[in-house]
């Protein structure tokens, strides 16, 4: 029984986005539940507003809950919902994740409802800063990339019980109104594929997703592929993107290296990393464009401090017009400008 609790919370940990640590609050007859919660306070410095980053507060607070329940040896069930608030004057609540599934132990789980999208786990990558990054799945511009509404997804890890560090990912998706599925978008299909490679530390992974907007015949098609070194202390990480859409192209890359250094109390993580996002090749505009360098310090799992640096190197006149809004003159709101950004972590 116990087995099949794990064969479980694998997959419903793998789609529960950065919480590092939980509460398990019940665990009785074939029935687990636990809680997770975090406190962000962060605060952006610079000299510019409204711009992409923007300047000030931007503290969050986020609540959410896993449950589990075996019904039979081989079969169990699992849920899980997620929601943040963000304080300051552009306060919001989001509902990050509401879905529920079936796990059938070695023959993959299924489940349905607000999850991340298929590409998510690849551009997990190098979405791995103490707070930037994540440009593949915060711009929009690529498919099934970020958190979906009424997405139903099938996993599978190890294929089948045949090839121990092979996972698999196929996703369908309904929904005319999520931007997350290439804005007004009918249907969106999406797989992905990783390989833990032996004992190495090196993992690569690859992934599709495809959609059609509202309306309109042609087919937006993303394609991603990843790397990463995870071992002896040090994470590097790479990835590339590519979308197509209205005959327009979307190219991505991003590099990241970390190196953590135990303490007697805490572990500190120094962060470098550049990252790049272009559209149409003629233009060459500008999505993002700049390097980063951080550092994380963990004092335990619970609390965590972050310092991290975004040195931005985009040109007002390079910029893509898709995705930043814009002055009188033309010219991007404050894309331009450096900026600081200084939190303490509070989660469980």
């Amino acid at each position: 029984m116990k087995r099949n609790l794990l064969a479980i919370a694998i997959p419903a940990l793998l789609v529960a986005g950065a919480a590092n640590a939980s509460i398990e609050v019940w665990n009785k007859d074939g029935n687990k539940l636990s809680i997770n919660g975090r406190v962000y306070a962060l605060n952006y410095l610079g000299n510019h507003n409204n711009g992409v980053d923007g300047e000030g507060d931007k503290t969050t607070a986020r609540i959410g809950f896993t449950g589990e329940t075996q019904v039979t040896d081989s079969l169990s069930g699992y849920g899980r919902a997620e929601w943040e608030t963000k304080t300051g004057g552009n306060s919001f609540k989001e509902t990050r994740y509401a879905f529920a599934g079936l796990n059938f132990g070695q023959y993959g789980s299924f489940d349905y409802g607000r999850n991340d999208g298929v590409l998510k786990a690849i551009t997990a990558y190098t979405d791995v800063l103490p707070e930037f990054g994540g440009n593949a799945s915060d711009n929009g511009l690529y498919v099934l990339s970020a958190r979906t509404n009424a997405v139903a997804t099938y996993r599978n890890n190890g294929f089948y019980g045949l090839v121990d560090g092979l996972d698999f990912a196929v996703q369908y998706g309904d929904n005319k109104s999520d931007s997350s599925t290439k804005g007004d978008s009918k249907e969106a299909y999406g797989l992905n594929a990783q390989y833990a490679i032996l004992d190495t530390g090196v993992s690569v992974g690859g992934g599709y997703a495809t959609t059609t907007k509202a309306g309109d015949k042609e087919r937006v098609k993303t394609y991603m592929a990843g790397v990463k070194y995870d071992a002896h202390n040090l994470y590097l990480g790479a990835l590339y993107s590519h979308s197509k859409y209205d005959n327009e192209k979307v190219k991505g890359f991003e590099l990241v290296a970390q190196y953590g250094i135990d303490f007697e109390v805490g572990r500190l993580t120094p962060s470098l990393a550049y990252v790049q996002h272009k559209t149409d090749e003629k233009k060459k505009d500008q999505i993002a464009k700049y390097v980063e360098v951080g550092v994380q310090y963990d004092f335990n799992k619970n609390l965590t401090a972050i310092v991290d640096y975004k040195i931005n190197l985009l040109d007002d006149d390079k910029l893509s017009s898709k995705v930043f809004s814009t002055n009188t003159d033309g010219t991007a709101k404050g894309a331009t400008k450096d900026t600081l950004a200084l939190g303490l972590i509070y989660q469980f």
